[in-house]
């Protein structure tokens, strides 16, 4: 399971011109399963979401958690971010779980976080074309890994 997360002041995803997930100051994760992956790999990655220390402390220090802040996390599958591109000029995507694996991955680690955090946690749409839109706060960018 792999996470790209990026802090963000405010960022919402659209299918089909419909907003259908959208959060304030917070964190966007891009999210992807791989082969293998199980409920230790869901419970830890939810541990790091709302864990990770990406907020700014009174000293200016990346010293709080999104459950330090409070702040929304929206999750977007994004089996993309599994390939494998270290060959050639084109991804393969055999590191990325099939389909019906990584919806069964990425529902599970959304009930954890919504179990973990009262704030709230937005989604976009498993398998959709989404368009996301974000703004970047720092920037800050974080590849997590469970």
């Amino acid at each position: 399971m792999l996470s790209l997360i990026q802090r963000v002041t405010q960022a919402s995803v659209r299918v089909d011109g419909q907003t259908v997930g959208a959060i304030g100051p917070g964190l966007l994760a891009l999210v992807a399963v791989e082969p293998g992956d199980g409920p230790a790999q869901f419970q830890r990655m939810a541990e790091r979401l709302l864990g990770y220390r990406v907020f700014a402390d009174e000293a200016g220090r990346m010293n709080r958690s999104l459950a330090d802040t409070g702040g929304g996390l929206l999750l977007v599958s994004q089996f993309t971010l599994a390939a494998d591109t270290r060959s050639g000029m084109r991804p393969s995507f055999t590191t990325a779980a099939p389909p019906e694996e990584a919806e069964r991955g990425y529902n599970q680690l959304v009930e954890i976080c919504r179990q973990k955090h009262p704030p709230g946690v937005e989604t976009g749409r498993f398998g959709a074309h989404m368009v996301i839109s974000l703004v970047n706060d720092g920037p800050v960018t974080f590849l997590l890994r469970p």
